[in-house]
């Protein structure tokens, strides 16, 4: 039974998080507090104006009392595995002003808040509640010295849930902590919605003052939050312009007229679906969608017609110059002229005879150095934990705060040999690998070879290859699971895709130490992992590139690369940091930060690749030449492997539920929906 297993996790994680408290150690060198979260906001009692997102939508009105289909509990539950170190929540009731009638005209009527902590009468804030915020957040704290719970809360009465890193944009000391800086910035911010029009408050000062949005898109790195803006009773949210985070929304519908926000949806609500209108036909919708990447506002204000209140949806566009570039995704050099590509056919041999010219290594040490510094802030300042791993009969110290999701292929290998690079040599590394095959999985052979290589160039580094093994069939109740988490996602090479990384990010397997060795049991205890993606989409690695590249050359190539870069947060991030994080892990992604995508674009297009070549020499070029910059000349000739096949577990998957391979290729499984209408 699924409830029995989520028990004995529960069960386990509690005690670990017992022990945990008497064997952790605080900061790798200096830094300021970090944290992974899950975050959610519920909102009760307002009608949600979505004109300005979907003009056919229709405003629900609130519905009291209305049976919800999952509870708040179930959301927290969700949640806390997550942030397994603090959980706390925060009520913003919203009052008319006791003085005013609800029909007074509209601009006398007035909004009041009070926190859960307040009197609501005695606030003055009035006897009758209207509308309710609940603002829940789960934390994972991963550096720091002074734990923090979410929400956080200032004098001003703004509330903050936030999950993210900030590694530019605001200043941060070595000793401060990111979400009350974040907190700190976005209280001194104006009380206008925005700075594209006209300002509607003299607090502005004529635009000296930033608004939110402003404040937001001078972020540097991962980031999805909830904030509300007591002043203007305005609700603030979204993610990043790449989607690194998840974040979940529900809009209120008829079934369920809350407006619901979420790092991740509950267990009872994966398989929930409605139709709404549209122009043509019923479009079915699932119950939960992905946020798109952005910046949004909800200004909450008195509604004169029915005396509820109303919520005005509003998208912000990026302000900040060089964030709205790197989203448009365009790229200077994209045809190449006929001396460009002999030029290049010379690079090529002159590779492959181990002579590189120096202006092409010029080029590869740019994206080198790109990916280096993008590792190092992902690695270098992060609170380290030295944990006692049981080993087969015996106990020993150990400390590796960090893993690599591993596959031994080109991208893996590259940010293995440059996490080496950046953090002392007293730290171990875990390298953790998934096979539904055991040893013939493609992904083991070469995550075995990739150790050696990795041994041969870090010698001095202690490389812990942590091997799991899964066999689909028993994996019933966790597969239900990870349906929950893939949500709204639902296709079988979702759910594949999902299973291997759930696993692989466990890190619950078994010690290679060779070869000629007995493995031996072995746990990850690392919160960080860092992962490839990001690479395929930039550097022409996946086989529909080849696909578009032969039928419309370079201009097509280019095309496709920039759909892969404008959709990667609805179809690849919001999944994989569910998944993820659903292990008390944090997901980072070196290929995806903001320096690492402008360096990539910079460069002409036949430099990062070339689809003439065969599998191996042309996709990914450009990381090939990393790679041998860095001594890893045996990862640089390996084809592209998706997790799905490399681990087998898409084999397994069409065994199972189309009878075969060839049954499972008739029928496209990749892309068959699990479940469909609850019709």
């Amino acid at each position: 039974m699924l409830i029995t297993w989520l028990e004995r996790e529960s069960a386990e994680e509690e005690r670990e998080r017992t022990l945990d408290k008497n064997r952790r150690v605080w900061e790798l060198g200096i830094g300021n507090a970090e944290k992974m979260c899950g975050i959610s906001l519920i909102v009760s009692g307002i009608k949600i104006d979505l004109s300005t997102l979907l003009p056919n939508h229709t405003t629900q009105s609130p519905q009291f009392p209305q049976p919800f289909l999952f509870s708040e509990e179930e959301i927290t539950a969700a949640l806390r595995r997550r942030g397994p170190d603090s959980l706390g929540a925060k009520t913003v009731n919203l009052y008319f002003n006791n003085n005013n009638n609800l029909f007074d005209e509209p601009q006398s009527c007035v909004v009041k808040s009070c926190s859960d902590e307040e009197g609501a009468v005695e606030n003055g804030c009035g006897n009758r509640l209207y509308g309710e915020l609940r603002f829940i957040g789960a934390t994972l704290q991963l550096r720091g010295v002074n734990p923090v719970i979410q929400p956080l809360t200032d004098s001003f009465h703004n509330v903050l849930v936030y999950n993210g890193e900030i590694f530019g944009g605001i200043h941060l000391s070595s000793d401060s902590n990111d979400t009350e800086i974040l907190m700190q910035s976005l209280a001194n911010c104006c009380s206008c919605i925005s700075h594209e029009g006209r300002c509607r408050s003299s607090t502005c000062f004529e635009g000296s003052r930033e608004s939110v949005p402003e404040l937001l898109s001078r972020i540097r790195g991962p980031w999805a939050l909830i904030y509300w803006q007591d002043s203007t009773k305005t609700l603030w949210f979204g993610r990043d312009a790449f989607g690194r985070r998840s974040l979940l929304v529900h809009w209120p519908t008829h079934s369920d007229s809350r407006l619901l926000l979420s790092s991740v949806s509950p267990l009872s609500s994966n398989q929930q679906h409605y139709d709404i209108d549209d122009e043509k036909a019923k479009v079915e919708m699932s119950f939960w969608e992905e946020l798109a990447c952005g910046v949004y506002s909800i200004s909450v204000s008195p509604l004169e017609t029915d005396g509820h209140l109303i919520g005005k949806v509003k998208k912000h566009e990026w302000t900040d110059t060089e964030l709205k570039e790197l989203t448009k995704w365009e790229r200077t050099s994209v045809e190449p002229k006929p001396e460009n590509l002999s030029l290049d056919f010379k690079k090529v041999l002159t590779i492959e005879q181990g002579i590189v010219e120096n202006t092409h290594i010029a080029t590869s040490h740019k994206v080198l150095k790109a990916l280096k510094e993008s590792v190092k802030r992902r690695t270098t300042l992060n609170r380290i934990y030295h944990t006692q791993v049981l080993l087969g009969n015996y106990k020993r110290e150990k400390s590796a705060p960090i893993a690599v999701m591993f596959s031994g292929g080109l991208d893996s290998m590259i940010i293995a040999a440059l996490l080496h690079q950046c953090v002392d040599s007293e730290y171990e590394i875990d390298l953790l690998n998934i096979s539904f095959d055991g040893e013939s999985a493609p992904d083991r052979i070469t995550a075995r070879a990739g150790l050696n290589e990795l041994q041969k160039i870090a010698s001095s580094r202690r490389w812990n290859l942590i091997e799991i093994d899964a066999d689909l069939p028993k994996l019933t109740s966790e597969t239900q699971h990870v349906m929950s988490l893939i949500n709204p996602a639902k296709t079988y090479m979702d759910l594949n895709i999902g299973i291997a990384l759930w696993l692989a990010a466990r890190g619950d397997g078994w010690l290679y130490e060779g070869t000629h060795c007995e493995r031996v049991k072995y746990k990850s205890e690392s919160r960080i992992l860092l992962v490839g993606s990001g690479a395929d989409e930039q550097c022409a690695g996946y086989g529909r590139h080849k696909t578009k590249f032969r039928n419309k050359s370079w201009l097509g190539l280019d095309e496709e690369m920039k759909l892969d870069m404008q959709r990667i947060w609805k179809r690849n991030l919001g999944r994989d940091d569910r998944i993820i994080a659903d292990n008390g892990k944090e997901a980072r992604f070196p290929f995806l930060d903001e320096d690492v995508i402008k360096t990539l674009l910079d460069i002409p297009l036949w430099e990062i690749a070339d689809l003439d070549q065969p599998s191996g020499v042309g996709d990914k070029k450009i990381l090939r030449e990393v790679a041998r910059i860095l001594g890893l000349n045996e990862a640089a000739t390996l084809p592209k492997r998706a997790i799905q096949f490399g681990s087998r577990i898409a084999r397994e998957s069409n065994r199972k539920n189309f009878g075969s391979n060839r049954a499972a290729n008739q029928a496209s499984a990749g892309s068959v929906v699990i479940y469909g209408s609850s019709d």
